[in-house]
């Protein structure tokens, strides 16, 4: 039975590990709208992440996340590239599970040359006051056991064409 069009595909994991440009790739190659969330934070809230991290803390970041992640999801077969901490909120992870979710892994070590080669503060703000390897690496530890927990399939890091082939065979199985 193959994956109803009406069934959402989250894409969850770090930093870095290619929600995005998975997403839209996928999104067009199925025909189904693509939202990202983090865009969607900014065109709803007319500020950065960074900015109101800056202001409130990154429980508020959360809450507004949320927000957008519940709207998002009363629409129906879109493709959505989350935060890479979405999967932190118990109704979050509600939300998810009510669609398809698809894990994105990354080796630390490439999620930091992603990131160092496209620092983008306002929208990838740090997480933490340690250096970028070891944000990732605690990062990653404190919930990549999320990640599996949620995930539908597991998505090796791969160039994004060959990722997108595996995506879409992965997909044939739901």
């Amino acid at each position: 039975m193959p994956l109803a069009a009406d069934t959402n595909i989250y894409l969850i994991g770090p930093r870095a590990s290619g929600k995005t440009t998975l997403g839209r790739k996928l999104a067009e190659s199925l025909g189904r709208p693509f939202v990202d969330l983090d865009a969607r934070f900014v065109e709803a809230r007319g500020e950065t992440i960074a900015e109101l991290v800056a202001r409130e803390g990154w429980d508020a970041f959360r809450r507004a996340e949320a927000d957008i992640l519940a709207e998002t999801a009363a629409q129906k077969g879109l493709v959505a590239a989350t935060g890479g901490g979405v999967v932190l909120l118990p109704e979050n992870r509600a939300i998810l599970a009510k669609g398809l979710v698809l894990y994105l892994q990354a080796h630390p070590d490439r999620l930091a040359e992603r990131l160092m080669a496209d620092l983008n503060p306002d929208q990838r703000p740090n997480l933490t006051q340690l250096g970028l390897k070891e944000e990732i690496v605690a990062t990653l530890a404190e919930r990549e056991p999320l990640y599996f927990s949620l995930a539908h399939a597991c998505l090796p890091e791969r160039p994004i064409d060959e990722l997108l082939e595996y995506t879409l065979r992965a997909l044939k199985m739901f």
